[in-house]
């Protein structure tokens, strides 16, 4: 009688890659965030294809696109065969490209402050996890600072602060200060809830029995730390990654509505929101897109976040 055929045991990684492809609402959702990714790094290609620019005001160049006061003449806010979603009220822009540059935007600003704020959150939150402590009191306090602090108005008054002192009168901020400011900003209160989570998740750890032999063989805690510890909290970081970028775009979008975040003439969802609030009752079709689009966005990265950690840990699946 043959035997039966062995069946290999997998590990914590491969079984959570089969519990992701299980959930077809996660797939979907990861199809919806890679749509969105090819968007961005493709957005000069389509762009040209397309054969128009975010920047070009053709309802001003071009007779009969805009009205008298400005307004697309033809219905749906200007749609046709030229302009597919459009033209922008007053400047006459393509809304269309506008809405595709307005993706690397958004992945620029929230991808940069993301990989800072896990460098910093792996960095502090391992090492104060295990070293405990006058380390871990320093560290609770300065978290606790950091959480009082009110983001979005430490932003809005830092705004004009940078703009007085680093930028001559009369000019505008140039594109790299703006988006470096706004990195620095997210990124510098960010990296508190994950370093806080992964500071539980060493404390736990460091007592397990491998970390107990790494300690006898005569292991440094340099190489305790990231031999040992650091590999096993890829978890956490991973599912804290996809739930807090959704909420930086809405952050960045929300401060360029206000008029603090990125300026013109970069695309922008929350600029274009909020010119779409001036317009609404005349031109309503210009807002529906830069709406839905940052809607579609937000969802499916939270979507894909939820299905990441049901993944991960199958205690927290519904």
């Amino acid at each position: 009688m043959a035997d039966a055929p062995r069946t290999e045991p997998r590990g914590p990684l491969a079984a959570a890659v089969g519990a992701f492809r299980r959930d077809r609402v996660g797939l979907a959702a990861l199809g919806v965030v890679v749509l969105f990714v090819l968007l961005a790094l493709a957005a000069p290609l389509v762009a040209a294809l397309y054969g128009k620019n975010p920047t070009e005001h053709y309802g001003q160049n071009e007779a009969g696109l805009l009205s008298p006061e400005g307004l697309p003449v033809l219905p749906n806010g200007g749609m046709s065969g030229e302009f597919w979603f459009g033209l922008e009220p007053g400047l006459g822009r393509d809304v269309f490209t506008q809405l595709l540059y307005g993706i690397r935007t958004s992945l620029l600003v929230a991808g940069a402050a993301i990989a800072v704020i896990a460098v910093l959150g792996i960095l502090l939150g391992v090492t104060v996890g295990y070293l405990s402590g006058l380390a871990d009191r320093v560290f609770t306090f300065v978290c606790n600072v950091l959480l009082a602090f009110p983001t979005l108005l430490l932003f809005l008054a830092l705004s004009p602060i940078v703009q007085t002192r680093f930028v001559d009168p009369g000019e505008n901020e140039p594109a790299w200060m703006q988006f470096t400011v706004l990195v620095l900003i997210f990124a510098a209160f960010g990296w508190v809830p994950l370093a806080m989570v992964l500071r539980t998740t060493v404390r736990s750890l460091r007592e397990r029995e491998f970390v107990e032999a790494a300690r006898a063989v005569g292991a440094s805690r340099r190489h305790i730390v990231l031999r040992e510890l650091l590999p096993n909290v890829w978890a956490p970081v991973l599912v804290h990654i996809t739930v807090a970028l959704p909420g930086i775009v809405t952050a960045e979008a929300a401060l360029s509505f206000l008029g603090v975040g990125i300026s013109e003439p970069i695309p922008d969802w929350g600029r274009m929101i909020a010119r779409g609030s001036e317009v609404f009752y005349d031109d309503p079709t210009y807002m529906i897109f830069p709406g839905v689009t940052i809607l579609l966005f937000v969802l499916a990265f939270n979507l894909l976040g939820d299905s990441v950690r049901d993944a991960l840990d199958p205690r927290t699946g519904r």
